[in-house]
């Protein structure tokens, strides 16, 4: 299964809790990655948990190497996500940061994990829309957490919220 990008409560490393946020403060800010007006996936973790579980349930109906798209939440001009951090937070005026990219590519030579996020930067300037079709064709749906409360638990769980 090929989901969006992750984020939610225990989430490793991931643009959400490595780069948008600051683990472990109260928010002041949000740096976002993506370009205003590109779209951008995102699955919460709990939700594709349940949906590797659902397809793992049906195990013996899946074709050898079966390959699912998990749409998540689909935001669709990389917006929304930015949007439900400053409901959560109640913080409707949060600023809002460019990543600096540049410094990424800057950097790479100094540091070997740069060159791989700055790989990733087509992720974030060109639409990535997973077409779920055949997963809600063979499960029935996808399962759905409320962007909100999904945005609340994480950043609770990230302690930056000071709830």
């Amino acid at each position: 299964m090929l989901p969006g990008d992750l984020f939610g409560p225990k989430p490793g490393n991931n643009w959400f809790s490595r780069g948008m946020v600051t683990p472990n403060a109260p928010l002041k800010s949000i740096t976002y990655p993506g370009k205003t007006g590109v779209g951008h996936d995102w699955a919460y973790r709990p939700d594709t948990g349940e949906t590797f579980a659902c397809l793992m349930d049906r195990e013996g109906e899946l074709e050898d190497f079966a390959r699912f798209h998990f749409r998540g939440f689909w935001d669709k001009d990389g917006t929304e996500m930015i949007a439900a951090i400053r409901r959560v937070t109640g913080k409707s005026s949060l600023l809002v940061k460019a990543l600096p990219w540049f410094f990424f590519k800057l950097a790479s030579p100094f540091n070997q994990t740069l060159p791989e996020l700055y790989a990733t930067r087509p992720l974030w300037i060109m639409p990535i829309k997973l077409d779920n079709t055949r997963l809600v064709g063979f499960l029935g749906e996808e399962p759905h957490t409320d962007l909100d409360r999904a945005v609340e638990t994480t950043l609770q769980a990230l302690g930056c919220l000071g709830k």
